[in-house]
């Protein structure tokens, strides 16, 4: 599962502390790897830092015009912006303008396709690292263009929330295009897990069952006609094309960026008198209940990425560590939320915090279908006594899933992916 430490160095930030923070050991034939601490570290200590070999925005992300750059996710829209647009109200004007990082002056368009980017550094990057491969020229907006075609047939089979996108995949073909070590990028993918099912625990991944054989033969077609290579045969064959599938839904890292989050986290930081920090908290306070009736929870630019390193933490349901991006790019941050002792191993959670809160049977239902094994963290080991009884929250759900079911019987969309 893990790449070499020097390709893992390479990618992130800070590679010296990466180095002497942290180590990759085997575990065993089942856990495969883990990544352990070299040394004590403290409660919220960044771990390490760490860039994604590639990343993508969802795409139904970008579809409900979050603007994010294509190449590192920075949201592209000012924090007024951003508000103006979530709250429907046009002439919303924040106090302490100031306070947002975004440069609209730096933004720069591929001059072929007019995808967008948060600065020429981006740019550059992209068309060095994958972007002539998938750069559409002319025909971004056309409907029949093979990539286009694509992308639709992933919007039209996995609805929001997204979780993956066709689009890391695609990146990672096009990665390996344009490399000119083209075996030394296929290696740094082959390390990351893509096995479609856990022989000795006998589950499959949930989106690679026979409900789904249609949907993914569709996709397989289509990715096929945009993308082939002859170096790349493999993942092109309908077997490699699930490992592939399995690859970006196991080990993508969700990646969520937001001008207006970065301007709230400013704001809290401003050393104000009393009344004037309480006009500015109240302010923010009905500006999230304006954009809460206007357009739900769904605020940030999404999207997700491969990370080498990051992909070789373990879960727990009590995790010792998180990952974040403060940098409102897709630079992640992993972070310490306990004191962490060497030889210790850094775990993360791949459950949400409201999925942490549910019964062990239902943690275990959602990690066996999405990430392929059983949970043995302590906080499992100690609930292993307990009935096996779904969350009352799960049943809920399944109950909507049912009725939702009822309701769209016979409808062709039937068998719809939603999650990954």
């Amino acid at each position: 599962m893990a790449a070499p430490m020097d390709d893992m160095f390479s990618l992130c930030v800070d590679p010296v502390k990466v180095a002497s923070c942290v180590e990759i050991r085997f575990i065993d034939r089942i856990k495969g790897k883990g990544l352990f601490a070299k040394k004590s570290i403290k409660k919220g200590e960044n771990i390490f830092t760490e860039r994604p070999l590639v990343s993508a925005q969802f795409l139904w992300n970008a579809l409900y015009k979050y603007k994010a750059c294509e190449y590192c996710l920075r949201a592209l829209e000012t924090a007024e912006q951003n508000a103006r647009r979530l709250s429907g109200n046009p002439g919303l004007s924040l106090p302490h303008p100031e306070l947002c990082k975004v440069r609209l002056e730096l933004h720069q368009a591929c001059p072929q396709c007019q995808v967008m980017y948060c600065c020429s550094e981006c740019r550059q990057a992209a068309a060095e690292k994958y972007h002539r491969v998938l750069c559409l020229g002319p025909s971004e907006d056309n409907p029949d263009h093979p990539i286009n075609k694509l992308k639709d047939a992933w919007r039209s089979i996995h609805y929001p929330p997204e979780t993956s996108s066709i689009m890391l995949m695609a990146k990672m073909v096009a990665a390996v295009k344009q490399a000119k070590d083209k075996a030394h990028w296929q290696k740094l993918f082959s390390h990351f897990c893509s096995r479609t099912a856990n022989e000795e625990e006998e589950i499959a991944h949930k989106l690679l069952g026979e409900q789904f054989k249609g949907q993914l033969a569709l996709l397989h077609s289509l990715f096929t006609s945009a993308l082939f290579d002859e170096h790349l045969s493999r993942w092109f064959v309908p077997e490699g094309f699930r490992s592939m599938f399995a690859l970006v839904g196991t080990n993508g890292q969700g990646i969520g960026t937001s001008s207006l989050s970065q301007w709230v986290h400013a704001c809290d930081a401003l050393e104000l008198p009393v009344q004037q920090r309480e006009q500015l908290d109240s302010f923010i306070d009905q500006l999230y209940k304006d954009i809460e009736k206007e357009t739900g929870d769904f605020l940030n630019c999404e999207g997700s990425g491969l990370f080498t390193l990051q992909s070789t933490c373990n879960h727990s349901c009590i995790p010792n560590a998180e990952a974040s991006f403060p940098d409102n790019n897709f630079l992640l941050h992993l972070s310490a939320l306990c004191d962490i002792s060497p030889g210790e191993e850094i775990c993360i959670s791949y459950l949400d915090c409201c999925q942490r809160d549910r019964s062990r049977h239902s943690r275990h239902k959602i990690l066996r279908e999405n990430y392929l094994f059983s949970c043995s963290c302590p906080k499992c080991v100690s609930q292993m006594e307990e009935q096996d009884v779904t969350s009352e929250e799960e049943e809920e759900e399944e109950e909507e899933e049912v009725e939702a079911e009822g309701e769209t019987e016979g409808d062709e969309m039937e068998d719809e992916m939603t999650d990954v």
